[in-house]
């Protein structure tokens, strides 16, 4: 997972790093309707880009302009240096699992491998140590039709490895998966992104891009909410969640608190304290447990609560309010 500190420092490489991907003013429309209306943005070279949003919010119809499989109604933008709408240029170099991946299942995984390579003019030598890398060495014989559905999401992704490309396309590779299989994921998306690629992934699962990601690109509805760091995402502050071992002695657990100069909320048996981005958690949790103990008050749970991704993106999406959006 990547630490704060290593944020910090992506964060001061993103103004000066190359860009992977531009575009500027996408927009698809379908007759009546507007999948993506008028979105701009840019990833960095070597990041690992969230393309997050709930459901019909346009992420699969985005990636599918980025990759030529579709044609935008307005905007232009730029892949690996290449126009979009020059896809013979990039495509070489890009690798990609949108929606579910299609394989014969009566065919080993090995060879489903070896067949897309082989129809993309990749060599095949390298089959095995793909299958390595997605850990499927011990069931590459194994018939496809026998994986599991998070080994067929890894055979997906090692198949979008295919040709060692620069830029790796990730359309909701743990959509459906157990936690066990996020986690295997997420694992396989760091080892990618470690051999220098870009990698971009999409999903509605927002606390499973907060683990991976050190970019985001937001959409809602087919339009651009926010482009920049997961820690940048305003919103949901972080608190501290306090609860006496004796449920009488909450009231007098709310004037410690507020002796102290703290915000304060009551939820059920617990007080809430909600922290501005100065405060230092471990110093007010230190003070407010001295205060507690010298007020004979024992504290049954004080920890300190983080603002989740999720909470972060729903209180900015609800605060932006668009007055227009796009129709589903």
């Amino acid at each position: 997972m990547t630490t704060s500190a290593g944020r910090r420092g992506i964060v001061a490489l993103m103004t000066t790093a190359p860009v992977a991907v531009s575009v500027t003013g996408l927009t698809k429309r379908y007759r009546s309707r507007t999948a993506v209306d008028n979105v701009s943005f840019t990833v960095p070279t070597g990041s690992v880009t969230g393309l997050i949003g709930p459901n019909g919010a346009g992420k699969t119809t985005v990636m599918a302009m980025m990759l030529g499989l579709i044609t935008p109604s307005e905007g232009e933008g730029t892949v690996l240096g290449a126009p979009i709408r020059d896809r013979a240029r990039y495509l070489p170099r890009t690798g990609a699992l949108i929606e579910s991946p299609a394989f014969h299942p009566a065919v080993s995984g090995r060879d489903n491998l070896r067949s897309l390579a082989r129809l993309a003019g990749h060599s095949i030598t390298g089959i095995d140590d793909m299958l390595g890398i997605v850990g499927l060495s011990d069931r590459g014989g194994d018939r496809f039709g026998s994986y599991s559905l998070g080994m067929k999401q890894r055979l997906g992704i090692a198949a979008a490895l295919l040709g060692d490309p620069e830029l790796v396309i990730l359309d909701e590779p743990t959509n459906g998966l157990d936690p066990q299989g996020m986690q295997e994921i997420r694992d396989l998306i760091r080892i990618i992104s470690g051999q220098g690629r870009t990698v971009i992934v999409s999903s509605h699962l927002l606390g499973e891009l907060e683990q991976i990601c050190d970019w985001l690109v937001v959409l809602d509805h087919g339009g651009l909410v926010h482009l920049g760091t997961p820690e940048s995402l305003g919103g949901t502050a972080d608190a501290l969640v306090v609860e006496p071992c004796a449920a009488t002695d909450l009231d007098a657990l709310v004037v410690v608190a507020a002796s102290a100069g703290l915000p304060i909320d009551r939820v059920a048996e617990t007080i809430v304290i909600t922290l501005d981005v100065q405060s230092d958690a471990h110093r007010i949790a230190a003070d407010l447990n001295t205060r507690a103990h010298a007020a004979g008050i024992v504290l049954s749970e004080l920890h300190h609560r983080r603002a989740d991704l999720e909470s972060r993106y729903l209180t900015m999406i609800n605060a932006a309010a668009p007055t227009e959006k796009a129709v589903r």
